[in-house]
């Protein structure tokens, strides 16, 4: 059965209300560069398809350190903003132009690994996501958006409407290590972000990409840099912590050895990269 009707509604209550009427039978796409090539192949095989382009869900907004981004912005319009690089990294590093032209940040945080580059980089920023339903809006950490492979809080009468990050102060890394310079599936993503404090690290944040059923923190990874400062043992401690945090897989791209390995490649790079930075305490 192919898709028999595509809804494009001009609100959130116009889609809330047509989510409402059709249930789980209702395909909710946002720039489809998931969906829309598993419809064409002919594995999925949704009747009923709204997609959400014309509800006003696009933009990013800045109000004093905090950036809220709208679920329909497009990953182009991420890689141009100026508040936060590490974001604008991510968002470069992600697929090819023509698809970054359509992807959207809120797409991105459904998108199974070893996709999600960005939303790899939002949880190294600690963000939150706002789920809008029928009783109003509720925010969430991005780290309790995820539930599992292909699972989230999404409520079935619910959708993602915004993402906002918190601007803190401190340094950012985002490195994607894949089998092509670029536009490529990631073997592995690392989003670092680290605040200091007197020469010791006072703020950890390390994402993992590409290595679980979703973006993951690498707790083990950042208890092992708090409180100290950033050296060579330290940083080599780290890394050999991150690759008990992951939960990699294997596939087409890369072998579970192989992933789980250079997931402690990458992570001493990136933390060795920001330890040169000069100006580490700002």
């Amino acid at each position: 059965m192919t898709v028999s009707t595509y809804f494009q509604p001009a609100s959130v209550p116009e889609a809330l209300a047509l989510l409402g009427e059709h249930g789980p039978d209702l395909l909710v796409i946002a720039g489809g560069t998931v969906a829309m090539p598993l419809i064409n192949e002919g594995i999925s095989l949704p009747r009923l398809v709204m997609g959400l382009r014309r509800t006003g869900l696009d933009g990013i907004e800045r109000t004093d350190d905090t950036l809220r981004i709208g679920a329909m912005t497009t990953l182009t319009a991420l890689a141009d903003q100026a508040h936060s690089p590490l974001l604008a990294d991510a968002a470069r590093r992600t697929a090819s132009w023509a698809v970054r032209n359509m992807a959207t940040v809120g797409g991105n945080l459904f998108t199974p690994p070893p996709g999600g580059d960005v939303a790899t980089a939002l949880l190294a920023l600690d963000a939150a996501v706002e789920l809008t339903g029928p009783d109003g809006t509720r925010a969430i950490p991005i780290g309790a958006f995820w539930t599992g492979f292909l699972g989230t809080a999404l409520a079935p009468d619910e959708l993602l409407t915004a993402i906002t990050v918190p601007l803190a102060t401190g340094a950012d890394a985002f490195r994607k290590f894949g089998r092509r310079a670029a536009n490529t599936p990631a073997v592995v993503t690392v989003a670092v972000h680290l605040g200091t404090q007197g020469g010791s690290v006072a703020d950890a944040r390390i994402a993992l990409g590409a290595v679980g059923p979703h973006p993951v923190r690498a707790r083990a990874a950042e208890a092992a840099l708090s409180g100290s400062p950033l050296t060579a043992e330290t940083i080599a401690n780290a890394a050999a912590a991150a690759t008990d945090d992951a939960d990699p897989f294997t596939d087409a791209v890369a072998s579970e050895w192989y992933r789980r390995r250079m997931v402690g490649v990458i992570v001493e790079r990136v933390l060795s990269g920001l330890a040169a930075q000069p100006g580490r305490d700002a």
